[in-house]
């Protein structure tokens, strides 16, 4: 199962049938891009099935662009976890992936642009979100690739304000715990954290 949000809205891939009857289910072969966009939006939440789990992204990716990006969850030595305060909402640090880029390199660089923070280690691989974005009138889906990270940095830290960053801030466990102004991508992070702190 994935899922895939739309601003608040989400569509969730699946290859099983939900037994709940007021669910909205639609063929992921056979629907097109714009009724997922309009039904998604008229709805709120939307199913999309296909019958064999390795092939959901793989459909879904073949009826939207992809733009791929990096993101990170870093810890210092204090236990803290690294935020940012981006379009009145809180946020991980991540970027688009620049060509040329492994996407671990992306994580790296996006992170260090975002909140100047320096010497950081990848620990592993966390988990991958996908969102959809309109601009210029077309649709993208996001692809971010989050990396547990590391680092004993206790410098300054550097809003990327061209970037719509007003903060930087490290949250203790208790105030992680307390995030609620976020997206819902990051919700799903959130959700990993928790659950790897206990």
């Amino acid at each position: 199962m994935y899922k895939v949000f739309i601003n608040k809205n989400v569509v969730i891939l699946t290859s099983q049938v939900p037994i709940n009857s007021d669910v909205k289910l639609f063929n992921l072969k056979s629907i097109c891009l714009k009724d997922i966009i309009s039904n998604a939006k008229k709805f709120k939440k939307i199913y999309l099935f296909h019958k064999n789990p390795e092939k959901l992204i793989k459909r879904f990716k073949k009826k939207i662009k992809v733009v791929k990006a990096g993101g990170g969850v870093v810890r210092n030595a204090n236990d803290e976890t690294l935020f940012i305060y981006r379009r009145n909402k809180w946020d991980l640090p991540k970027g688009k992936k620049d060509k040329g880029e492994c996407i671990e390199e992306t994580a790296i660089r996006e992170v260090e642009e975002e909140t100047g923070v320096r010497n950081l280690m990848i620990s592993n691989f966390l988990m991958k979100t996908f969102h959809i974005f309109k601009k210029q009138n077309k649709y993208f889906l996001k692809e971010t690739s989050w990396f547990n990270m590391t680092t004993k940095y206790d410098g300054e830290l550097s809003p990327q304000i061209n970037e719509g960053i007003s903060k930087v801030v490290w949250k203790n466990k208790l105030k992680l715990s307390r995030i609620e102004n976020t997206f819902p991508n990051i919700k799903l992070i959130l959700d990993q954290i928790k659950n790897q702190l206990n």
